[in-house]
C-alpha cells in the first residue's frame, strides 16, 4: 500500500530517461466530498483493482477526506483537489483538467454528483467517464449510470456498482469497507496525545457534520462516561470529532467532570490521529457521522445512534455492531434539524439503551485479555 502523503499535481508526473519502462495504466476515481460515503467507497476501489490488477488507481479528494483514502490499500495515490467547498471555478478547473492530461487515465469514476467533478475528466481528455446521471451530467459522463428512485441502493452497493456495466438492477456481492492502521502509527499517535496504550480505550463521537439532528444529547454521553467509568475504571475515554464538534464535545467534558479518565480532542487531533485512536479502541459510541463509518471500516467494536437517518441505508460492518434506533413514526426524516422541534428520535433514547452493549463488548474484552 502506499502511504504517500498528497503532494502538488505537477511533482506527481513522472519523468523517465529510460523509455523501456513502461508506466502502468491509470485509472481516476473521484471521491465523495464526505468522509462516511468516502469510506463506502472502499469496496469500488476493491473491485476495480480485482478487475485491473495492473492498473494504478488515483484518487482526487478533499483535503478533509484524503487521510481516509490513504488507509486503503488499493490507492496508489491520493491527490488532494485544491477547490472551495460548492464553488464552480471553472477556470482552475480547467487548468487542472490540464495537469491530469499528463497522467493519461484510461477511465475515471465520478462519484460525486455534481456537474462541477464530472467536468474534470471531461476537460482532461479521459476517453471513459463512469458515474450516475446527477446533476444533467450528459455527454461529461459517458458509461451512465442510474439509481432506482422508489428502491434506491445502499451506499455501499451505489458506489460498487460503478464497477459493473450499467444495468436497471445490478445483483453483485460486495465487500465490506476496509482501512488498514499500522500499529506504529497507533502507537506514536498515543505518544502524541498523552494516552496509555496499556488501557481500555473507548472512542465518543458525538458530532453530526450533517445537521444537529442526528446528535444524542450530551447530557446522555456524560452520563454514560460516568456509568463506564464506575464499571471500568481503567477505561480511558476520548471525545473524537472535527473543530465544529468541539463545542458539544466541551459541554460533554464539563458535565463528567467526575469522570477523571475522559478527554476532550474534539478539534485537537487531524484526521489521521483520530483514525489511529479509532483503530485501538475497545467499543466506538458514534452518531450516524463519518466516524463511525471509519470505525467499522476498521472493525471496531460499535454502537451506532440512528435518529433521522435510515439505519438500513449506511449500517456498520463490523464483527460486533449494535445499530440501535427508536424507529419512531416520523423517522427517518432525514432532516437537518428536527421539523417537529422535539428531536424524540435521539432524546428518548436512553443512556441505558447504549449502556447494555457497552457493558456486553467491554466484558468480552476484558475475559479475552
Amino acid at each position: 500500500m502506499s502511504t504517500s502523503s498528497a503532494r502538488s499535481l505537477t511533482s506527481l508526473t513522472s519523468v523517465t530517461s529510460d523509455s523501456s519502462v513502461q508506466a502502468p495504466e491509470r485509472l481516476l476515481v473521484i471521491a465523495p466530498n464526505w468522509i462516511g460515503d468516502a469510506v463506502m467507497a472502499q469496496p469500488l476501489l476493491r473491485l476495480l483493482k480485482q478487475q485491473y490488477p495492473a492498473h494504478a488507481i488515483d484518487v482526487l479528494a478533499a483535503a478533509w477526506v484524503a487521510p481516509v483514502l490513504r488507509a486503503m490499500a488499493e490507492v496508489d495515490t491520493v491527490q488532494e483537489t485544491p477547490f472551495k467547498h460548492g464553488a464552480l471555478q471553472l477556470r482552475e478547473r480547467w487548468r487542472y483538467a490540464r495537469q491530469l492530461r499528463q497522467r493519461h487515465y484510461v477511465a475515471a469514476y465520478i462519484l460525486p454528483n455534481t456537474l462541477k467533478f464530472a467536468l474534470i475528466p471531461w476537460l482532461a481528455g479521459i476517453p471513459r467517464r463512469i458515474g450516475y446521471k446527477g446533476e444533467s451530467r450528459y455527454g461529461v459522463i459517458n458509461v451512465m449510470h442510474h439509481d432506482d428512485p422508489v428502491s434506491p441502493r445502499a451506499m455501499v452497493p451505489f458506489y460498487a456498482a460503478l464497477a459493473a456495466e450499467p444495468a436497471p438492477h445490478i445483483a453483485m456481492t460486495c465487500a465490506r469497507p476496509s482501512l488498514i492502521v499500522s500499529e506504529s502509527h497507533i502507537v506514536a499517535t498515543y505518544m502524541q496525545l498523552g494516552l496509555s496504550r496499556e488501557r481500555p480505550l473507548i472512542c465518543f463521537a458525538p458530532g453530526a457534520e450533517f445537521g444537529n439532528a442526528k446528535r444524542w444529547p450530551a447530557a446522555h454521553f456524560a452520563k454514560l462516561a460516568a456509568q463506564i467509568a464506575v464499571t471500568y475504571p481503567a477505561t480511558q475515554i476520548v471525545l473524537l470529532g472535527s473543530p465544529k464538534d468541539s463545542p458539544v464535545c466541551d459541554e460533554i467534558k464539563s458535565l463528567s467532570l467526575s469522570v477523571l479518565s475522559i478527554h476532550q480532542l474534539a478539534g485537537k487531533t487531524s484526521l489521521d490521529q483520530a483514525i489511529a485512536l479509532i483503530a485501538s479502541a475497545s467499543a466506538v459510541v458514534s452518531n450516524d457521522s463519518g466516524l463511525l463509518h471509519i470505525a467499522s471500516a476498521l472493525n471496531r467494536p460499535v454502537i451506532a445512534l440512528y435518529g433521522p437517518t435510515d439505519p438500513d441505508h449506511a449500517p456498520p460492518f463490523s464483527d460486533i455492531a449494535y445499530s440501535l434506533s427508536l424507529r419512531l413514526n416520523c423517522a427517518p426524516c432525514k432532516q437537518r434539524e428536527c421539523p417537529l422541534g422535539h428531536q424524540d428520535c435521539m432524546q428518548k433514547m436512553t443512556t441505558e439503551m447504549v449502556y447494555h452493549p457497552i457493558s456486553a463488548i467491554m466484558s468480552s474484552h476484558q475475559k479475552s485479555h
